[in-house]
């Protein structure tokens, strides 16, 4: 059997405000971390392709009030031309970040060819935008937007695409699975939602039969999984930028990603959030890579759909 997997390398961290004035976020470090921990030597992908790193602006841009937000429409772009090409060879791109920003590549590369659903696993709602938060008070990070922004919500130029305008995914067709904070106001799109405390305790296969479920009842046969790995609980993976609790374990995740990829409906994965800067024993990167191969491995025996 041909490699089932691509690897994609999106090592940025355009849409993090810095965790100290004058430092960039360290998550673009992640991709390198996680290839050098064993995950490209399990997956033995076709391919990795490497994206360059962008430029991590502290400043405003102009005519944004997203942080990077330029710089991250380019390279939205490019990530999705990488997405498509991978999609087209009937493969199945596992895209590394960097920050959750990277979802709209994926998406954007994954909808040029029809309509996409959305699994969005996920500590927080990423639910920001300037409906429920005043956007001239501070700048926007797309790491909290990026799900408001895949859904059409906020400025032009991260909602308004090439061959598919907007939005990248209909609220309907998104579900949300481990967010601890109940969103930003209290809002969230009006689509499947299981919080942090629903899943705390639950069975990572019960969790997966009702999202496959609502998967089902909405007929979507092509869908995208977001893994922002702070739905691991802090104690067990501290190395995120906003660690939290209650969250799951690694078998917990590593059962659920690998239940929904067995369903054949999952056309690619994007992780992100991982910072090697939090970590600098490299105590996580080897149980982050571990977990990623593990529940990749449906892939071996299950036909990806192009």
């Amino acid at each position: 059997m041909p490699p089932a997997v691509d690897i994609v390398a999106a090592p940025w961290n355009l849409g993090l405000r810095p965790l100290a004035p004058g430092h960039e976020p360290g998550t673009w470090r992640a991709p390198s971390a996680l290839l050098s921990a064993g995950l490209e030597a399990r997956l033995r992908p076709a391919r990795v392709v490497e994206l360059d790193r962008p430029p991590y602006a502290f400043d405003p841009q102009p005519a944004t009030r997203i942080r990077n937000g330029v710089t991250l429409r380019a390279y939205t772009l490019r990530l999705a031309d990488e997405v498509r090409t991978t999609l087209a060879a009937g493969r199945f791109p596992l895209v590394l970040g960097g920050d959750c920003s990277i979802l709209l590549g994926c998406l954007l590369g994954a909808r040029r060819d029809g309509r996409c659903g959305l699994v969005h696993l996920d500590g927080h709602s990423d639910f920001r935008h300037p409906g429920n938060h005043d956007a001239d008070a501070s700048l926007g990070s797309a790491a909290g937007m990026d799900l408001a922004l895949a859904t059409g919500r906020g400025e032009l130029l991260l909602t308004h695409w090439p061959e598919v305008g907007r939005p990248l995914v209909a609220d309907r067709d998104v579900v949300q699975i481990g967010d601890r904070e109940g969103g930003e106001g209290g809002e969230l799109p009006p689509g499947f939602r299981l919080t942090a405390g629903e899943i705390a305790h639950a069975e990572a296969d019960d969790v997966a039969e009702r999202v496959i479920r609502r998967l089902e009842r909405r007929g979507l046969d092509r869908v995208w999984l977001h893994l922002d790995f702070d739905v691991l609980d802090e104690r067990v993976l501290p190395a995120v930028d906003s660690p939290g609790s209650p969250g799951l374990d690694f078998p917990r995740l590593t059962r659920l990603v690998s239940a929904l990829v067995g369903t054949g409906r999952i056309i690619g994965l994007d992780a992100a959030i991982y910072n090697p800067e939090l970590d600098p024993d490299g105590t996580y990167a080897a149980p982050l890579a571990d977990c990623l191969a593990s529940a990749l491995a449906p892939l071996t025996t299950v036909e990806v759909s192009p």
